[in-house]
């Protein structure tokens, strides 16, 4: 195969040209402009794990051939991913896990909080940066500006409140829901300089920016960060801890079993040395290929070119929707600044729910977005300025079993295969459906919250079955 570009990378995705059913009976080819959530594989990802397969045997420890093998491409995998992101191996270790929520579970577990300790985390993180920290430490939020950015003057009066007391600061490299980019190093800078330690959610970042974990002598490095595969084209179950190893030198490992170990008596138990210690169970050697794989796929394009292309979406999106005039638009408006964000643009819709929104556009013109709060309630909360009597009123309906009146936004979000063509096809669908031009009879499921044509009548095993 010839080397992969931001011109010919549409053509390795998997599934690129696979045709969904719309409510008129017509087939037509899906959109997918939901990256944020999950990225489609590429196709020579698909290709390596196929390759692999037929070697794939258990890792660690085995003296047969394929284990041998096995072994090897998951130590290959590592190193991949370490170098992918400037890391040092004398100062870092890198750890597999699920995904980026279970690396962050591990690591809230894994450092050593003194009760006083506070960690501090800003408004607009996903809600896997966000609970762990409450369940473990005491937390303090950092603000956003009435744009949705972050707030440095108030991490600054956070950090000059608190001072010694805080013992981390964990920060999204880039929004779920506005695409902002944080200035992850200056936070950095800003954490050392008070004797704290930064943590980066990097699921976001990693696919579209390059990062550089720095050396630990220079004031602006980051001591943790953790990324998946499943949104950079690997969605076979991979996530990624980057961390100090004289953090997890330190103390019990959080899950314990299998391969943590180097001895264990009836009464005694000596841990493996790192990244091992940390690893409890049967590795998932197919999902550390598929990541490494999708890395080396990702540097081929150059993520300097991926911003480009994204950026140039971005900006298309953004000047047809600023000509709708019932459309409202939240995070950086300007078209101008793209290259400075990720492609990742919500809005709403004035007087048309969120879901049925999204909903006219999946059955009616095969386009696939997401609606609600991605999982980011406190940020979606304060960008729609919903105030704490209304908050009061969705947790009573919550509480009943109701999801039909919660609030929430549209968001496109960009990979780096989509087109023009299809930003195209999305404000067609758009501009129909504010004009109410849409053929269904849409009837809304009020324990969910999700809408669906009246009568609809669904065989999805006819596209895909277990059975």
């Amino acid at each position: 195969m010839s080397k992969l570009t931001i011109d010919n990378v549409r053509d390795q995705v998997i599934g690129i040209d696979k045709k969904v059913p719309l409510l008129d009976g017509r087939l037509a080819q899906y959109i997918n402009l939901d990256n944020a959530a999950t990225t489609p594989t590429l196709r020579p990802v698909f290709e390596k794990v196929n390759e692999f397969l037929p070697w794939y045997s258990s890792v660690e420890r085995g003296t047969g051939f394929k284990s041998r093998l096995s072994t090897e491409m998951y130590r290959r995998a590592r190193e991949i991913v370490r170098e992918f992101i400037g890391a040092d191996p004398e100062a870092y270790t890198v750890i597999f896990t699920k995904n980026t929520t279970e690396s962050i579970n591990k690591l809230a577990h894994r450092l050593s909080f003194a009760p006083d300790d506070i960690v501090l985390r800003s408004i607009m993180e996903h809600h896997s940066n966000d609970l762990p920290w409450r369940l473990n430490v005491n937390v303090e939020y950092i603000n956003i500006n009435p744009h949705g950015g972050l707030d440095l003057e108030h991490l600054d009066y956070l950090l000059a409140k608190f001072s010694h007391l805080i013992r981390l600061i964990a920060i999204s490299g880039a929004s779920n829901v506005t695409g902002y980019l944080n200035p992850i190093h200056e936070i950095a800078e800003r954490a050392h300089a008070v004797g704290a330690e930064i943590f980066v959610d990097a699921a976001q970042l990693a696919p579209h920016r390059k990062i550089e974990m720095g050396s630990l002598d220079d004031p602006s490095h980051i001591d943790y960060l953790a990324f998946s595969g499943h949104k950079m084209y690997a969605p076979y179950g991979t996530g990624v801890l980057v961390g100090r190893k004289d953090t997890f030198l330190k103390g019990d490992p959080d899950s314990v079993g299998g391969g943590t170990i180097e001895l264990v008596t009836a009464n005694e138990v000596r841990w493996a040395n790192l990244p091992e210690k940390e690893e409890a169970g049967t590795p998932n050697a197919v999902g550390a290929v598929a990541l490494a794989e999708a890395i080396l796929c990702m540097e081929q394009i150059g993520l300097e070119s991926v911003t480009e292309h994204e950026a140039r979406l971005s900006t298309y999106l953004l000047r047809k929707l600023e000509k709708l005039s019932s459309i409202s638009i939240y995070g950086d408006v300007d078209p101008a600044n793209t290259s400075q964000r990720l492609g990742v643009i919500p809005f709403e819709v004035d007087g048309m729910r969120h879901q049925l929104l999204t909903a006219v556009l999946a059955f009616e013109g095969g386009i696939g977005v997401r609606n609600g709060c991605f999982c980011a309630h406190p940020y979606v909360l304060k960008l729609l300025n919903v105030s704490p009597q209304r908050i009061e009123t969705y947790k009573e309906e919550v509480s009943h079993g109701s999801h039909g009146g919660l609030p929430g936004l549209i968001r496109v979000s960009f990979g780096c295969y989509n087109e023009e063509s299809e930003v195209g096809a999305l404000i067609e669908q758009l501009e129909r459906a504010v004009r109410g031009e849409y053929r269904g009879e849409y009837i809304q499921d009020r324990k969910t919250g999700e809408f669906q044509p009246k009568g609809l009548s669904e065989d999805l095993n006819q596209y895909f079955s277990l059975f």
